[in-house]
């Protein structure tokens, strides 16, 4: 009897903790085969030539590719790295391997969505099932109380109902051990030059630097506690309040680590240290299933709208030039902007106030704004990034949720705080 061999198509769940598809894969197969694909398709030029994933990005998800390779070595396998298309090379290496079936996690944007339907399509042409999981949100879809059809579009609502009717599933180990075939052509990564871009400057100003990968992700949720212990915020000079966002987005949206690790973290530090500061990150664990949820419920529908503001003219490129390279000549949002391009990291009430700047005052298209955050952040996720530039638009399906994004009242509370303004646009570029 043949052994049996599944592969494993690894895409924004690169980690080996928490990872259904993997540690299923062991426990069906005789045989496992770890593949990544880098797939040219987001590293091509968007219409007016600026990349689709920009540099900083692109050098995390190597890192992250590159820490994946060296956990899956630590369980006796390794991975296959290929750049190209997948609906070309997953059949390929199916072929060449004698695979039995092929393991990925399901997506909801579109343009990940279609790419799994080529490869689906490709793979049964070879009389392989494609075979779909659930693994990048906070809540399973089949522990939530309603159907994804019937997913309330208010988003206190769905708050309200999950937490009451619902239950996180708890985390899965790794895989004890990991036996892949004899790979003979393993594959190099990719360099940043590979994928068109330039290797980016690290700017000195940066308080945090983001390296990609579950061993960083862990080790940063790690620190986030450590260094979490007040039950409320610190006040820093001027009595403005430091910031004490997690910072774990960027591990997240890559999937080195999953939300429910963090989310069962959280419960563990609660527990152990009596501390209920960590509200906030249940509630960004919570927006990120929403967006995501809504992405499968509505798909491209939940952010289309007919009327765009005006965005051809020379007048409105100009200004849109302006906000992208932070000299609007409003402190917050230049300095919100710069530290973007150079870091790749910005807050949520940073993303909230520069979102609204340039849709409301600037009346430009919110999707250039989304898409210049698509190529800038190293945190980016399609259903977070543009989800919540629809929601700031007013696209969102229930305009009362807005009360979360209150952007008027902190607009004003920072045009009182010069100290606050002054931090982030001068010297001091803390991420």
């Amino acid at each position: 009897m043949s052994e049996r061999i599944i592969l494993v198509w690894f895409r924004n769940d690169l980690r080996v903790h928490d990872n259904e598809i993997l540690l299923e894969a062991t426990r069906k197969a005789d045989k496992v085969l770890p593949v990544y694909i880098f797939d040219p398709y987001y590293f091509k030029p968007n219409a007016d030539g600026s990349p689709k994933t920009g540099a900083l990005r692109a050098r995390f998800l190597i890192e992250s590719v590159a820490d994946l390779r060296k956990n899956l070595e630590g369980l006796g396998g390794g991975l296959i790295v290929r750049t190209g298309n997948p609906a070309e090379v997953l059949p390929q290496l199916a072929q060449q391997y004698g695979v039995n079936e092929v393991y990925h996690h399901r997506e909801v944007a579109y343009e990940e969505t279609n790419i799994s339907e080529e490869v689906e399509t490709a793979l049964w042409n070879l009389k392989l099932n494609l075979k779909h999981f659930i693994g990048h949100t906070l809540y399973h879809k089949e522990d939530l109380p309603f159907p994804i059809k019937d997913i309330p579009d208010s988003f206190a609502v769905f708050k309200k109902k999950v937490e009451r009717d619902s239950d996180v599933r708890t985390s899965l180990p790794a895989p004890d051990n990991l036996v892949t075939p004899e790979i003979n052509d393993a594959g190099e990564l990719p360099t940043l030059n590979d994928l068109g871009l330039d290797e980016p400057l690290d700017d000195a100003r940066a308080r945090i630097k983001f390296t990609g990968g579950e061993t960083a992700g862990l080790a940063r949720l790690e620190e986030y506690f450590a260094n979490n212990q007040q039950v409320a915020p610190t006040k820093g000079r001027n009595g403005a309040t430091v910031d004490r966002s997690s910072k774990l987005g960027p591990w997240m949206a890559l999937g080195c680590i999953s939300m429910r690790e963090v989310y069962w973290a959280v419960v563990k530090h609660e527990h152990d240290k009596n501390a209920h500061n960590t509200g906030m990150l249940r509630l960004e664990l919570l927006w990120r299933d929403y967006f995501r949820f809504m992405f499968k419920k509505h798909g491209k529908q939940y952010f289309t709208t007919d009327a765009q503001p005006e965005t051809t003219s020379p007048e409105k490129q100009r200004l849109f030039e302006k906000w992208k390279s932070g000299n609007t000549g409003i402190p917050f949002i230049d300095a919100s902007m710069r530290k973007l391009n150079a870091t790749g990291y910005i807050s949520n009430f940073s993303r909230q106030m520069v979102a609204g700047y340039l849709v409301r005052n600037l009346d430009i298209d919110w999707k250039k704004g989304a898409a210049y955050f698509e190529e800038k952040l190293i945190d980016y996720s399609p259903a977070s990034n543009w989800g919540n530039w629809a929601f700031v638009a007013g696209l969102g399906h229930d305009p009362r949720d807005n009360k979360y994004f209150n952007l008027a009242k902190q607009a004003g509370e920072l045009e009182t705080n010069s100290e606050f303004i002054s931090t982030w646009a001068g010297a001091e570029l803390a991420v």
